[in-house]
């Protein structure tokens, strides 16, 4: 049961950095490595809406925050593989190249799809990161107390 609760936590993982990706890097990507391969859809490409929840403080109680636009899709390969896509947004051909992507990291050809595309957005994604969070912190205040002397 582990094994399987491993290879759904790196799916999800790179579920995570695909839907994360800005507009057109994933396919970009996806097509410098040739031909893409043949499928066929399982659902094509649709849009629409799904509720976004949140949590006050990070660790209190669930609330709804709003919806959020979606696209989603899955389709399968010739040779049976399945793949599934959620992005953010009215992004179809994105949505597309990210269940392709989906597909073939079931494949023998996983190395070469984490090292030409998932391994290059997640180092685009955790440099934008450090920048956001630079410039956080360039906006830190610090508070403190001076102590009078008196007890």
């Amino acid at each position: 049961m582990k094994d399987v609760t491993d290879e759904n936590d790196a799916r999800q993982a790179r579920m995570g950095v695909l839907a994360k990706a800005p507009a057109g890097r994933v396919a970009e990507l996806l097509d410098a490595l040739g031909p893409r391969p043949a499928f066929s859809w399982l659902r094509k490409p649709e849009i629409g809406s799904t509720m976004v929840r949140g949590r006050a403080g990070g660790t209190g109680a669930p609330f709804n925050l709003g919806e959020m636009t979606i696209t989603r899709c899955a389709l399968t390969l010739d040779s049976g593989e399945v793949g599934h896509a959620y992005i953010q947004g009215r992004r179809k051909a994105d949505a597309e190249a990210a269940a392709l992507v989906d597909a073939l990291m079931q494949t023998d050809q996983a190395a070469s799809i984490r090292d030409a595309i998932l391994a290059p957005i997640a180092d685009e994604l955790a440099s934008a990161k450090q920048v956001r969070a630079a410039k956080a912190a360039a906006t830190k205040v610090d508070f403190f107390t001076m102590v009078r002397g008196e007890d």
